[in-house]
Protein backbone atom coordinates (compact mmCIF):
# COMPACT_ATOMS: atom_id res chain seq x y z
CA UNK A 1 0.00 0.00 0.00
CA UNK A 2 2.54 2.49 1.16
CA UNK A 3 4.80 1.31 -1.96
CA UNK A 4 1.71 2.28 -4.35
CA UNK A 5 1.12 5.76 -2.69
CA UNK A 6 4.44 6.67 -3.25
CA UNK A 7 4.15 5.32 -7.01
CA UNK A 8 1.25 7.67 -7.68
CA UNK A 9 2.24 10.58 -5.71
CA UNK A 10 5.55 10.47 -7.66
CA UNK A 11 3.93 10.44 -10.79
CA UNK A 12 1.32 13.27 -9.82
CA UNK A 13 4.81 15.49 -8.78
CA UNK A 14 6.46 14.17 -12.34
CA UNK A 15 4.02 15.33 -14.12
CA UNK A 16 3.08 18.49 -11.96
CA UNK A 17 6.81 19.70 -12.23
CA UNK A 18 7.31 19.10 -15.79
CA UNK A 19 4.29 21.17 -16.79
CA UNK A 20 5.48 24.25 -14.42
CA UNK A 21 9.00 23.52 -15.70
CA UNK A 22 8.01 23.83 -19.41
CA UNK A 23 5.70 26.74 -19.35
CA UNK A 24 8.47 28.79 -17.30
CA UNK A 25 11.14 27.62 -19.48
CA UNK A 26 8.63 28.57 -22.61
CA UNK A 27 7.70 31.69 -21.22
CA UNK A 28 11.43 32.37 -20.44
CA UNK A 29 12.62 31.53 -23.47
CA UNK A 30 10.15 34.47 -25.28
CA UNK A 31 10.67 36.87 -23.00
CA UNK A 32 14.48 37.14 -23.42
CA UNK A 33 13.86 37.26 -27.01
CA UNK A 34 14.51 33.08 -27.87
CA UNK A 35 12.99 32.21 -31.33
CA UNK A 36 9.94 30.72 -31.56
CA UNK A 37 11.75 27.86 -33.77
CA UNK A 38 14.39 27.36 -31.14
CA UNK A 39 11.85 27.61 -28.48
CA UNK A 40 9.77 24.60 -29.96
CA UNK A 41 12.80 22.62 -30.47
CA UNK A 42 14.93 22.84 -27.44
CA UNK A 43 12.20 23.81 -24.55
CA UNK A 44 9.25 22.33 -25.90
CA UNK A 45 10.30 19.20 -27.64
CA UNK A 46 12.88 18.37 -25.05
CA UNK A 47 11.58 19.80 -22.03
CA UNK A 48 8.48 17.30 -21.97
CA UNK A 49 11.01 14.99 -20.55
CA UNK A 50 12.31 16.27 -17.98
CA UNK A 51 10.69 13.45 -15.95
CA UNK A 52 12.78 11.24 -17.88
CA UNK A 53 15.96 12.84 -17.20
CA UNK A 54 15.13 13.54 -13.42
CA UNK A 55 14.34 9.56 -12.72
CA UNK A 56 17.22 7.77 -15.10
CA UNK A 57 19.72 10.71 -13.38
CA UNK A 58 18.47 9.93 -10.14
CA UNK A 59 18.17 6.40 -10.59
CA UNK A 60 22.48 5.78 -12.31
CA UNK A 61 23.89 7.99 -9.29
CA UNK A 62 21.34 5.59 -6.75
CA UNK A 63 22.87 2.51 -8.46
CA UNK A 64 19.65 1.42 -10.54
CA UNK A 65 20.64 0.89 -13.80
CA UNK A 66 17.83 -1.30 -14.86
CA UNK A 67 15.85 1.32 -14.00
CA UNK A 68 17.48 4.31 -15.51
CA UNK A 69 17.85 2.28 -18.86
CA UNK A 70 14.40 0.88 -18.42
CA UNK A 71 12.61 4.17 -17.93
CA UNK A 72 14.36 5.46 -21.39
CA UNK A 73 13.48 2.60 -23.27
CA UNK A 74 10.21 1.67 -22.09
CA UNK A 75 9.21 5.38 -22.30
CA UNK A 76 10.38 5.54 -26.05
CA UNK A 77 8.50 2.36 -26.83
CA UNK A 78 5.17 4.05 -25.10
CA UNK A 79 5.51 7.60 -26.48
CA UNK A 80 4.98 6.01 -30.27
CA UNK A 81 2.80 2.58 -29.71
CA UNK A 82 1.06 4.36 -26.85
CA UNK A 83 0.82 8.00 -27.05
CA UNK A 84 0.51 8.58 -30.50
CA UNK A 85 -2.05 4.86 -30.81
CA UNK A 86 -3.87 7.24 -28.91
CA UNK A 87 -3.88 10.57 -30.50
CA UNK A 88 -4.70 8.63 -33.42
CA UNK A 89 -7.84 6.83 -32.10
CA UNK A 90 -8.79 10.43 -30.50
CA UNK A 91 -8.57 12.02 -33.96
CA UNK A 92 -7.27 10.47 -37.50
CA UNK A 93 -3.96 12.28 -38.20
CA UNK A 94 -2.42 13.99 -41.22
CA UNK A 95 1.51 15.11 -41.31
CA UNK A 96 2.97 17.04 -43.42
CA UNK A 97 6.58 14.35 -44.28
CA UNK A 98 8.87 17.14 -45.29
CA UNK A 99 8.33 18.12 -41.50
CA UNK A 100 9.08 15.36 -40.04
CA UNK A 101 11.23 12.76 -42.02
CA UNK A 102 14.50 14.31 -40.67
CA UNK A 103 13.72 13.51 -37.15
CA UNK A 104 11.69 10.45 -37.73
CA UNK A 105 15.10 9.38 -39.39
CA UNK A 106 17.62 10.08 -36.43
CA UNK A 107 15.26 8.53 -34.23
CA UNK A 108 16.14 5.23 -36.12
CA UNK A 109 19.35 5.77 -36.18
CA UNK A 110 19.81 6.81 -32.67
CA UNK A 111 17.74 3.57 -31.65
CA UNK A 112 20.80 1.72 -33.95
CA UNK A 113 23.37 3.79 -32.12
CA UNK A 114 21.92 2.56 -28.79
CA UNK A 115 21.82 -0.99 -29.74
CA UNK A 116 25.35 -0.81 -31.23
CA UNK A 117 27.12 1.30 -28.35
CA UNK A 118 25.25 -1.47 -25.63
CA UNK A 119 26.30 -4.40 -27.63
CA UNK A 120 28.91 -5.21 -25.04
CA UNK A 121 26.27 -5.34 -22.13
CA UNK A 122 26.89 -2.04 -20.46
CA UNK A 123 27.22 1.74 -21.69
CA UNK A 124 30.03 3.57 -20.51
CA UNK A 125 31.44 6.88 -20.49
CA UNK A 126 32.76 6.60 -24.20
CA UNK A 127 29.69 5.63 -25.04
CA UNK A 128 27.95 8.87 -23.24
CA UNK A 129 30.32 11.12 -25.10
CA UNK A 130 29.06 9.71 -28.09
CA UNK A 131 25.69 10.02 -27.40
CA UNK A 132 25.72 13.33 -26.46
CA UNK A 133 27.75 14.62 -29.30
CA UNK A 134 25.22 12.96 -31.72
CA UNK A 135 22.71 15.05 -29.93
CA UNK A 136 25.17 18.34 -30.23
CA UNK A 137 24.93 17.58 -33.81
CA UNK A 138 21.26 17.05 -34.35
CA UNK A 139 20.48 20.45 -32.80
CA UNK A 140 22.81 22.29 -35.03
CA UNK A 141 21.66 20.34 -38.18
CA UNK A 142 18.03 20.90 -37.30
CA UNK A 143 18.63 24.51 -36.47
CA UNK A 144 20.77 25.66 -39.25
CA UNK A 145 18.35 23.65 -41.61
CA UNK A 146 15.51 25.42 -40.18
CA UNK A 147 15.93 28.95 -39.98
CA UNK A 148 17.67 29.55 -43.47
CA UNK A 149 15.01 28.43 -45.57
CA UNK A 150 11.11 28.36 -45.57
CA UNK A 151 10.50 24.90 -44.51
CA UNK A 152 7.72 22.75 -42.74
CA UNK A 153 9.36 21.36 -40.30
CA UNK A 154 10.58 25.46 -38.96
CA UNK A 155 6.45 26.07 -38.73
CA UNK A 156 6.21 22.92 -37.00
CA UNK A 157 8.71 23.74 -34.24
CA UNK A 158 7.49 27.26 -33.71
CA UNK A 159 3.75 25.87 -33.49
CA UNK A 160 4.76 24.06 -30.77
CA UNK A 161 5.78 26.60 -28.60
CA UNK A 162 2.54 27.87 -29.91
CA UNK A 163 0.63 25.21 -28.13
CA UNK A 164 1.62 26.64 -25.03
CA UNK A 165 -0.81 28.23 -23.35
CA UNK A 166 -1.54 30.43 -19.88
CA UNK A 167 2.44 30.95 -19.66
CA UNK A 168 3.60 33.52 -16.89
CA UNK A 169 3.71 36.64 -17.37
CA UNK A 170 6.19 38.54 -15.06
CA UNK A 171 9.88 38.07 -14.15
CA UNK A 172 8.87 36.55 -10.79
CA UNK A 173 6.00 34.18 -11.63
CA UNK A 174 8.79 32.75 -14.15
CA UNK A 175 11.40 32.14 -11.93
CA UNK A 176 9.03 30.65 -9.28
CA UNK A 177 7.42 28.56 -11.80
CA UNK A 178 11.03 27.13 -12.51
CA UNK A 179 11.58 26.77 -9.22
CA UNK A 180 8.51 24.80 -7.83
CA UNK A 181 8.85 22.89 -11.61
CA UNK A 182 12.28 21.73 -10.67
CA UNK A 183 11.36 20.88 -6.59
CA UNK A 184 8.35 18.74 -7.61
CA UNK A 185 10.61 16.77 -9.97
CA UNK A 186 13.52 16.34 -7.44
CA UNK A 187 11.05 14.65 -5.07
CA UNK A 188 9.02 13.15 -7.35
CA UNK A 189 11.40 11.41 -8.87
CA UNK A 190 12.69 10.25 -5.22
CA UNK A 191 9.11 8.95 -4.76
CA UNK A 192 8.79 7.15 -7.80
CA UNK A 193 11.86 5.54 -7.51
CA UNK A 194 10.99 4.65 -3.53
CA UNK A 195 7.21 3.01 -5.16
CA UNK A 196 8.77 1.58 -7.95
CA UNK A 197 11.32 -0.61 -6.30
CA UNK A 198 9.37 -1.26 -3.00
CA UNK A 199 6.56 -2.59 -5.48
CA UNK A 200 8.99 -4.36 -7.59
CA UNK A 201 10.50 -6.66 -4.58
CA UNK A 202 7.34 -7.04 -2.61
CA UNK A 203 5.69 -8.56 -6.02
CA UNK A 204 8.81 -10.49 -7.20
CA UNK A 205 9.47 -8.68 -10.14
CA UNK A 206 12.33 -7.29 -11.57
CA UNK A 207 13.29 -3.65 -11.57
CA UNK A 208 13.74 -3.53 -15.22
CA UNK A 209 10.44 -4.28 -15.87
CA UNK A 210 9.29 -1.89 -13.33
CA UNK A 211 11.11 0.97 -14.93
CA UNK A 212 10.27 -0.46 -18.38
CA UNK A 213 6.53 -0.07 -17.95
CA UNK A 214 5.40 1.34 -14.76
CA UNK A 215 8.03 4.07 -14.77
CA UNK A 216 8.16 4.83 -18.23
CA UNK A 217 4.60 5.44 -18.00
CA UNK A 218 4.49 7.98 -15.33
CA UNK A 219 7.60 10.05 -16.86
CA UNK A 220 6.08 9.58 -19.95
CA UNK A 221 2.91 11.64 -19.14
CA UNK A 222 4.00 15.48 -20.31
CA UNK A 223 4.65 13.91 -23.78
CA UNK A 224 1.08 12.53 -23.36
CA UNK A 225 -0.71 15.99 -22.26
CA UNK A 226 1.08 17.94 -25.17
CA UNK A 227 0.44 15.18 -27.66
CA UNK A 228 -2.80 14.75 -26.87
CA UNK A 229 -3.99 18.36 -26.59
CA UNK A 230 -2.37 18.84 -29.99
CA UNK A 231 -4.40 16.46 -31.33
CA UNK A 232 -7.34 17.28 -30.18
CA UNK A 233 -6.86 20.50 -31.84
CA UNK A 234 -6.01 18.99 -35.10
CA UNK A 235 -2.22 19.92 -34.74
CA UNK A 236 -0.89 16.49 -36.00
CA UNK A 237 2.67 17.73 -36.72
CA UNK A 238 3.26 19.31 -33.50
CA UNK A 239 1.90 15.74 -31.95
CA UNK A 240 4.36 13.39 -33.85
CA UNK A 241 7.21 16.38 -33.73
CA UNK A 242 6.43 16.26 -30.12
CA UNK A 243 7.09 12.53 -29.49
CA UNK A 244 10.03 12.22 -32.29
CA UNK A 245 11.92 14.92 -30.38
CA UNK A 246 10.99 13.49 -26.34
CA UNK A 247 12.10 10.47 -28.14
CA UNK A 248 15.53 11.77 -29.88
CA UNK A 249 16.69 13.63 -26.21
CA UNK A 250 16.02 10.30 -24.51
CA UNK A 251 18.54 8.47 -25.99
CA UNK A 252 20.96 10.59 -26.77
CA UNK A 253 20.74 13.21 -23.79
CA UNK A 254 19.22 11.45 -21.09
CA UNK A 255 21.24 8.46 -21.65
CA UNK A 256 24.48 9.94 -22.53
CA UNK A 257 23.97 12.06 -19.37
CA UNK A 258 23.39 8.78 -17.26
CA UNK A 259 25.40 6.93 -18.81
CA UNK A 260 28.92 9.62 -18.40
CA UNK A 261 27.61 10.12 -14.69
CA UNK A 262 27.77 6.65 -14.17
CA UNK A 263 28.21 3.60 -16.46
CA UNK A 264 25.39 1.70 -17.07
CA UNK A 265 25.67 -2.10 -17.70
CA UNK A 266 22.12 -3.42 -19.64
CA UNK A 267 19.81 -5.77 -18.14
CA UNK A 268 19.20 -8.86 -20.64
CA UNK A 269 15.86 -8.62 -21.27
CA UNK A 270 16.48 -4.88 -22.52
CA UNK A 271 19.63 -6.78 -24.97
CA UNK A 272 17.23 -9.46 -25.87
CA UNK A 273 13.94 -8.06 -26.29
CA UNK A 274 13.13 -4.22 -25.21
CA UNK A 275 15.65 -2.71 -27.38
CA UNK A 276 14.48 -4.38 -30.42
CA UNK A 277 10.66 -3.53 -30.01
CA UNK A 278 12.05 0.06 -29.52
CA UNK A 279 13.50 -0.17 -32.61
CA UNK A 280 10.81 -1.76 -35.03
CA UNK A 281 8.26 0.99 -32.86
CA UNK A 282 10.72 3.91 -34.71
CA UNK A 283 10.78 1.70 -37.30
CA UNK A 284 7.21 1.28 -37.84
CA UNK A 285 7.00 5.36 -37.34
CA UNK A 286 8.95 5.92 -39.92
CA UNK A 287 7.10 3.57 -42.50
CA UNK A 288 3.95 5.83 -41.64
CA UNK A 289 5.65 8.91 -41.93
CA UNK A 290 7.77 7.68 -45.77
CA UNK A 291 4.60 6.27 -47.27
CA UNK A 292 0.80 7.27 -46.11
CA UNK A 293 1.34 10.27 -44.11
CA UNK A 294 -1.76 9.58 -42.32
CA UNK A 295 -2.55 7.40 -39.33
CA UNK A 296 -6.16 6.21 -39.12
CA UNK A 297 -8.48 5.22 -36.01
CA UNK A 298 -7.86 1.60 -37.08
CA UNK A 299 -4.13 1.94 -37.11
CA UNK A 300 -3.51 3.78 -34.23
CA UNK A 301 -5.50 1.11 -32.39
CA UNK A 302 -3.49 -1.46 -33.60
CA UNK A 303 -0.61 0.69 -32.39
CA UNK A 304 -2.14 0.35 -28.89
CA UNK A 305 -2.58 -3.26 -29.23
CA UNK A 306 0.77 -3.59 -29.62
CA UNK A 307 1.68 -1.77 -26.77
CA UNK A 308 -0.96 -4.12 -24.95
CA UNK A 309 0.45 -6.99 -26.25
CA UNK A 310 4.02 -5.41 -25.77
CA UNK A 311 3.43 -4.91 -21.29
CA UNK A 312 1.63 -8.53 -21.53
CA UNK A 313 4.72 -10.19 -22.54
CA UNK A 314 6.57 -7.88 -20.14
CA UNK A 315 5.13 -9.20 -16.99
CA UNK A 316 4.46 -13.41 -18.09
CA UNK A 317 7.15 -14.02 -20.23
CA UNK A 318 10.73 -11.86 -18.59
Amino acid sequence: MLYGLSLLAGIALLTLGGESLIRGAVAGALRVGVSPLLTGLVVVGFGTSAPELVVSIDAAINQQPDIAVGNIVGSNIGNILLILGMCAVICPMVVQPLALRRDGLVVVLASLLFIGLSFGGALGRFDAAIFIAGLAGYLVWAYLSESRQHIPAAEMHASEAEEMTKLPTTGWMIAVALVIGLGMLIGGSQLLLFGAIGLAQAMGISEAVIGLTIVAVGTSLPEMAVSVIAALRRHADVAVGNILGSNIFNLLGILGISAFLQPLPLAPRVAMFDQWVMLGAAGVLVLFLYTGMRLSRWEGAALLAGYAAYITLSFTIF
